[in-house]
């Protein structure tokens, strides 16, 4: 009688107007029993008081693709094995509720968009057909992400989530060039309706709608492919359409006793999770309003964004839950910013020096790894398993954060996300306490406190600031954040002094880098003299020898490469190679290769591979390298002739940028570029620019 207090309780709450917290309190996760399923569900969805709204449908099928719905509903019901009279309905009940559908929110039908599949189980209820699309709508409205697509928004954010729990996985994809949308499409068009028996999605929505979380799905989709990592693991070497046929198919193998803990487990990693990543999209994604442009920013992040809000928000509670996200923040801003103005909590980890003193970084690294474990071990509100990457918030200076992220996820690092806004939202964010919870903080050498004085590039110091007299701390800056500055006085206590633990633990680490860190330059050698502007004779990169020269204003160094430019414009051929695995050495013993040079591959997003750059007297040829032995994939074949231009950066003289593309009049058209990371780069420009000469 005891165990089934709680059905007694939840017809009665029925009885009366609930809600779902009310379902929830009650039910706790449990089956909900098929008689009162169909109120459950109302209840949950927020449709039991809600109009008839097929009254406004005037029973008239006439749309454009009306042929072509109304045979997928019949094709989707004759597999269904329904007798004859029960198919009739069913049919009749679908193109009327897709119809109006249609109609009413002004949509186009496509076959297998996951409508048909995610009506179904709603179906199953038997209710009034008005009652089914109401459920229908607010089901679509409220739980099926928008740009459930080929290429969506929302297949890339899932990718950042299992990038995030799962780095190897996601990497193992990646290669396989294996996106969500191939194999997951329809498990969030449909809540796996799509793929799961019927007994399977009912007792998966009775949870699913009593958690009344949108973005379970995520979560159940990431529990999906972590459920069968092994499998994945071992499928390594078979083919991409084998591997995909796999992931389509794995949630068919969920069985009704599963569910339980299928759930639990998505709740389990939903916890593991920066909150500030399903709060800023749930706007975005849900709804039947949502912002695709700024879907498109977090879709085309590096790594999990995480909001200010959120991070000080977490240094500053107390840590009761073991499983609970604690963050170990990790600025990488030059040491001058650092030096300037940073919180108290954070790990400083150079930028700079993962280009200028490679050894110096990976010291560094290791000193990181070292102080985060200490911190953790400490229970420690500055200490925690997810690492949070911290830049300056600019964005060409944070290209190099972006690769030192990069340099972490290649290696499987869990857990890693990246502060939305960088410094700048810090600094914002504090206002008028900044002084109290910015360790270090000076008004006359901070950024954020000179931005409008001080370009990309320029560092700030008292004699370079000019005519504008002495400098104050701005007032009020970052008021028109959000957060109430009464919310924000736990946040003030905390940071108003430099943790101890964080303080003691890392101080010896750091204490070896100290050299490198406040002068990264001390034994690099003299810096090259660089043509200036005004000593430039005759047309751009005409008659010029191959020597570097720059703009004070640039942070590119341009590197002449021909004498004589095609008059008329050259193809820019970038043969496709990809799926051209070679063995690397044969390939470097070819005799038309001249020479080559071990260098890293530089992607816009800071990834960097480790290949090799190849010269003949006619192309270069890249090789990428994989994790089999002696084997590279060729991932671009290019004619010099299409080689326009070759920049350094100012102050990382190895990362060279090839651009290709063709003169027009006194303009240079640039359609596409390459960017390496080149030991002794100037061998290598000063080769390339040699034949590119030759050619003309």
């Amino acid at each position: 009688m005891d165990d089934n207090l709680w059905l007694i309780e939840l017809e009665s709450a029925l009885l009366d107007d609930c809600t779902v917290d009310d379902v929830y309190a009650i039910c706790e996760g449990k089956a909900i029993p098929d008689a009162l399923r169909p109120d459950v569900w109302q209840v949950c969805l927020d449709v039991r008081n809600k109009m008839d709204q097929l009254m406004q449908f005037n029973e008239i099928f006439d749309l454009p693709f009306q042929t072509k719905l109304r045979q997928d509903c019949h094709s989707f019901v004759e597999k269904l094995g329904n007798e004859e009279e029960d198919r009739v309905v069913v049919v009749a009940d679908l193109e009327s509720i897709l119809t109006f559908y249609c109609k009413n929110r002004s949509l186009v039908y496509e076959s297998n968009n996951g409508w048909i599949e995610l009506l179904l189980p709603l179906l199953s209820l038997k209710l009034l057909r008005s009652d089914t699309y109401n459920l229908f709508e607010s089901l679509r409205d409220t739980y099926i992400p928008k740009g459930c697509v080929k290429n969506g928004n929302v297949f890339h954010i899932f990718r950042l989530l299992l990038q995030y729990h799962d780095p190897e996985l996601c990497s193992i994809l990646d290669t396989k060039r294996i996106t969500p949308d191939a194999y997951a499409m329809c498990w969030f068009q449909t809540l796996f309706a799509s793929t799961c028996t019927l007994q399977v999605v009912l007792a998966m929505w009775d949870l699913y709608f009593q958690q009344s979380d949108p973005f379970l799905v995520f979560f159940l989709s990431l529990i999906v492919l972590i459920n069968g990592r092994d499998q994945i693991i071992t499928m390594k070497s078979a083919s991409k359409e084998e591997l995909l046929n796999f992931l389509v198919n794995m949630p068919c193998n969920i069985e009704a006793d599963d569910v339980m803990d299928f759930c639990s487990l998505a709740q389990y990693y939903s916890m593991k999770t920066p909150s500030s990543f399903k709060r800023d999209l749930l706007k975005v994604l849900f709804g039947a309003q949502s912002n695709a442009v700024e879907a498109n920013v977090v879709s085309q992040a590096l790594c999990l964004p995480v909001s200010v809000n959120e991070l000080v928000e977490n240094a500053s509670s107390e840590n009761t839950n073991p499983d609970a996200v604690r963050f170990f923040l990790v600025d990488c801003r030059p040491a001058e910013q650092y030096n300037s103005g940073h919180l108290s909590t954070a790990f400083h980890l150079d930028s700079n020096l993962m280009l200028q003193e490679p050894v110096a970084f990976q010291t560094a690294v290791q000193g990181l790894l070292r102080s985060q474990k200490n911190a953790i071990e400490a229970n420690s509100n500055a200490g925690g398993e997810h690492l949070c990457f911290l830049g300056s918030g600019r964005l060409e200076e944070d290209q190099y954060t972006h690769m030192v992220v990069a340099s972490f996820l290649q290696k499987n690092t869990k857990y890693v996300s990246l502060l939305t806004g960088g410094y700048e939202a810090i600094h914002e964010y504090f206002g008028d306490n900044m002084i109290d919870c910015l360790e270090d903080h000076d008004p006359l050498k901070c950024l954020v406190c000179n931005k409008e004085q001080v370009p990309y590039g320029k560092s700030v110091n008292n004699n370079n600031i000019t005519n504008t007299g002495s400098l104050k701390r701005p007032e009020n800056r970052g008021n028109n954040n959000a957060t109430d500055a009464s919310e924000r006085k736990p946040t003030v206590d905390l940071f108003s002094k430099l943790s101890s633990v964080m303080k003691s633990k890392s101080a010896e680490v750091k204490g070896k880098l100290i050299d490198y860190i406040s002068n990264p330059n001390t034994n690099a050698p003299a810096p090259e003299k660089h043509v200036s502007r005004n000593e430039r004779n005759g047309k751009r990169y005409r008659n010029v020898p191959p020597v570097f020269s720059i703009g004070e204003d640039q942070d590119d160094e341009d590197l002449p490469v021909s004498n004589d430019l095609p008059s008329t414009p050259q193809p820019v051929s970038n043969t496709d190679t990809s799926d051209d695995i070679v063995s690397i050495q044969s390939y470097l013993k070819q005799p038309e290769v001249i020479r080559h040079f071990k260098c890293q591959e530089v992607h816009l997003n800071g990834y960097m591979y480790d290949s090799y750059l190849l010269v003949s007297a006619s192309h270069i040829i890249v090789l990428r390298e994989l994790d089999r032995k002696d084997k590279a994939r060729i991932i671009v074949r290019r004619p010099l002739q299409s080689i326009v231009k070759i920049t350094a950066k100012k102050r990382h003289r190895d990362l060279i940028t090839f651009k290709y593309g063709y003169p027009e009049e006194e303009n240079l058209v640039i359609t596409d570029m390459d960017r390496f990371l080149i030991p002794n780069a100037s061998e290598a420009t000063e080769l390339i620019s040699k034949h590119i000469i030759k050619q003309t």
